[in-house]
């Protein structure tokens, strides 16, 4: 009966350990803060990982593909969406907005559309899709399409924080809408603490 219960007790204790196991794997992640030219964090920056060979296969993120029209302003301001989604454009103000792009990733137009009205495009090409209204001057969006699963947008402290990579030597894209640099983006290789600390790059805005 001693032995039994001993192996039963082990057998409870390798699986405890296999589930820690599983969730530590399943937690881990690559941070990156992104700050400009005096050191001070960039809010709403998105930071691109690029994909590694053995990653492979549709994904998405945990977010919504939509892009609302609320208080006279796109919400959010940057959307990242995988690269052939269809991206939701719902009106939730009480005025009507028409929304179009110039953008080389993707050209269209949205005639005048309402309240709980909404439009949806479709984005083939990867890169960013700046967004205007031909109503109200002021409102602008972004969506940026990526290749990549391992993307995030960066926080009031400047750090994205991008799931499902563990320590390592990565290429790092940073793109951001007043980044000094062709098409507001910048690439360099960037080595992530296994710890999941953030690693900074600095970038240069205008």
């Amino acid at each position: 009966m001693r032995n039994r219960a001993l192996i039963s007790i082990l057998a409870s204790l390798g699986a405890i350990v296999a589930a820690t196991g599983a969730l530590a794997a399943g937690e881990k992640h690559v941070s990156v803060q992104v700050v400009d030219q005096r050191g001070m964090p960039i809010r709403d920056a998105v930071v691109e990982i690029e994909r590694p060979a053995t990653s492979t296969g549709a994904f998405s993120f945990p977010w919504r593909n939509a892009m609302a029209q609320r208080n006279l302003a796109f919400t959010p301001g940057t959307l990242i969406v995988p690269r052939g989604s269809v991206v939701a454009f719902p009106n939730l103000d009480t005025v009507r907005h028409s929304i179009y792009s110039f953008s080389r990733a993707a050209r269209f137009k949205f005639d005048l559309y309402g309240r709980d009205q909404s439009r949806t495009q479709r984005f083939d090409v990867s890169g960013t899709v700046a967004l205007g209204c031909n109503i109200h001057d002021q409102m602008r969006g972004y969506v940026r399409v990526v290749n990549t699963p391992f993307a995030a947008k960066t926080d009031q402290n400047g750090i994205a924080r991008v799931e499902g990579l563990g320590g390592g030597s990565y290429r790092v894209t940073i793109w951001h809408p007043q980044l000094r640099a062709p098409n507001n983006e910048q690439s360099e290789m960037l080595s992530a603490p296994a710890s999941g600390q953030p690693v900074r790059a600095a970038v240069i805005l205008r």
